[in-house]
């Protein structure tokens, strides 16, 4: 006779598991409302494929969505501030799983880098630009660096900026701690949501991420981290190593600025003064707490 009743493994399995799911799930899922708007209408302002990219801003923006994102909600404030600023300015859903509507970045992460190829691809091709900026959010400023390391990005793309990402996994504030003490939940953590898998601190993805080095030659990084961030911790494990770096730390710009994970890729304008420092360094001004009225 079994020690213990499957329904029973089960119940005990289910609450971390849900922990887990749900801290995860706070990686960029916006307000029902969001959801609603971009079912109902397709962006607006960006996406637009006749864009040329201005001698000022000579470089197309393709903007990538966190784990549980989509192209629209994730970028429903920070798009409109690029295409005000002249900017031509891109977004793609990636990691879809089947029969799953809405909610991306689930599926293998190596395979979204495929996806995030051919769209850069895409993107270069119709705006006859040699290179491109990438600017993610969460798992969307993490997963880049496959394509560029393993995928021939770095030929393509001039500038990366990570807004909160998970470059060295996730504790999930230590949940994922508990995967051990519970037979079989890595391996249905891995089996349903294999992108959520792959973000654990110490998966064989990001082993293999961040083995030789986290950066690439030609490629300029910039890493936007925030003190309060609950989803992607400890926050320092956002930060990169290497030459043409940039860590930003947002509360040495702003102190007042208590924007957490979610926050820093939905709303914070703050945030998104040093994204487009990062991607126009020439013409940079100081990021400070008047930076939300800019």
């Amino acid at each position: 006779m079994l020690p213990w009743k499957p329904r029973r493994a089960w119940k005990h399995l289910a609450r971390p598991l849900a922990a887990l799911l749900l801290a995860a799930a706070a990686t960029v899922v916006p307000a029902t409302a969001a959801h609603a708007q971009s079912a109902a209408a397709p962006s607006s302002g960006w996406n637009d494929y006749s864009c040329k990219p201005s001698a000022a801003h000579p470089r197309p923006v393709v903007l990538v969505h966190g784990t549980f994102g989509n192209s629209v909600d994730n970028w429903l404030a920070l798009a409109p501030y690029l295409v005000h600023r002249d900017y031509c300015v891109f977004s793609l859903d990636y990691g879809q799983l089947p029969g799953v509507p809405l909610f991306n970045g689930l599926g293998h992460i190596d395979k979204s880098a495929e996806q995030l190829a051919g769209f850069v691809d895409k993107v270069l091709a119709a705006t006859g630009a040699p290179k491109a900026d990438l600017v993610g959010h969460s798992q969307g400023g993490m997963m880049p660096r496959w394509y560029l390391k393993f995928l021939g990005g770095a030929s393509k793309v001039n500038t990366l900026v990570g807004i909160a990402p998970d470059n060295h996994g996730t504790t999930l504030l230590g949940l994922t701690a508990l995967l051990p003490y519970f037979p079989g939940a890595g391996d249905l953590l891995n089996l349903a949501t294999p992108g959520l898998a792959d973000q654990v601190a110490g998966s064989p993805f990001l082993a293999k991420l961040n083995e030789g080095g986290d950066t690439v030659p030609g490629v300029h990084y910039t890493v936007i981290a925030s003190k309060y961030d609950e989803v992607v911790t400890p926050y320092r494990s956002q930060f990169l190593n290497g030459p043409d770096v940039d860590n930003v730390l947002i509360q040495d710009k702003c102190a007042l600025d208590l924007s957490e994970h979610v926050a820093m890729g939905l709303t914070d304008r703050i945030t998104y003064h040093e994204v487009v420092n990062a991607l126009d360094p020439a013409h940079a001004t100081p990021t400070t707490c008047l930076s939300v009225i800019g």
